[in-house]
């Protein structure tokens, strides 16, 4: 592979097919000292880093508060040519379908709003759709965290729905909704929906305060900052004779993980999976 012959590893999602697959790569990664990152490029937004302020001090009024609710989508109603030939679709070849494509962005944005602590458990839904082949084409989970603070999470992708990327995050003091937090709806700039300190007013006839509109500039699209981040770590390591970045292989290392124990309720009959 590209990390034994000294090759930085970039790579789509999803990284692997489980767990057990991607610490050979990590394992490749490490003893050969190059830098591993997959392709969620949504995480290299400057509106990524803008919301994760409105968690780092979390009983302040201008915070969303300790996370309590989180809500993703990701869909896209794919052509039929997709849903016979597309690798996505293949069990020799991405056999993960759904699971692996565009929940890996969903169940990603849920570990990221947690700070990456993994959940206490994991349930799939009975809700599944597999092909022909018994690829996964649509499916519904829930993720559980128990302490410190107790949030429990939904997540809902599909080859079958109308497109949709919604992030929705819910605290003990306000929250926050995208509506295109995968592919923002432009390059320029990105929004999210911010409210604080909702409440109903007298008579329970309206809210004493609307969602804030939220813009966050950006000059390059995110796939550059993606690349552009990528290429610093690497000419750390080969310029400065910097270790490479643990952080990135951490995080697809716990996407992995709940991609896993979803995988593995199903075939409980959609009983909670502990991590």
């Amino acid at each position: 592979m590209a990390a034994s012959k000294k090759k930085h590893v970039l790579v789509e999602k999803p990284v692997a097919l489980d767990v057990a697959e991607l610490d050979r790569i990590l394992d490749a990664v490490e003893s050969n000292g190059v830098q591993f990152m997959d392709g969620s490029m949504w995480l290299h937004h400057p509106r990524t880093a803008h919301i994760q302020r409105l968690f780092s001090v979390p009983h302040s009024a201008n915070s969303v508060g300790p996370v309590r609710f989180i809500h993703s989508t990701s869909t896209m109603p794919a052509t039929p040519e997709f849903l016979e030939s597309d690798i996505r679709v293949k069990p020799e070849l991405d056999g993960l379908g759904a699971l692996g494509d565009l929940a890996w962005y969903c169940i990603g944005a849920s570990l990221w709003a947690k700070g990456y602590q993994l959940p206490t458990s994991v349930t799939a839904l009975p809700d599944s759709t597999r092909n022909d082949s018994g690829v996964i084409v649509s499916i519904t989970a829930s993720l559980l965290w128990d302490q410190p603070n107790q949030t429990f999470a939904t997540i809902h992708c599909s080859f079958l729905s109308h497109t949709s990327m919604d992030l929705a995050i819910c605290g003990s003091n306000g929250s926050l909704h995208l509506r295109d937090f995968i592919i923002p709806y432009g390059e320029t700039s990105a929004s999210f929906d911010l409210t604080l300190g909702a409440k109903f007013v007298d008579l329970h006839i309206g809210w004493n305060v609307r969602p804030e509109e939220v813009h966050v500039a950006n000059e390059l699209p995110q796939e550059a900052l993606m690349v552009q981040e990528f290429s610093r770590l690497v000419a750390g390591i080969r310029d400065c004779g910097s270790k490479p970045s643990t952080k990135w292989p951490e995080i697809s290392r716990k996407t992995q993980l709940v991609v896993d124990a979803v995988i593995k309720s199903l075939e409980l009959g959609c009983k909670p999976v502990c991590l």
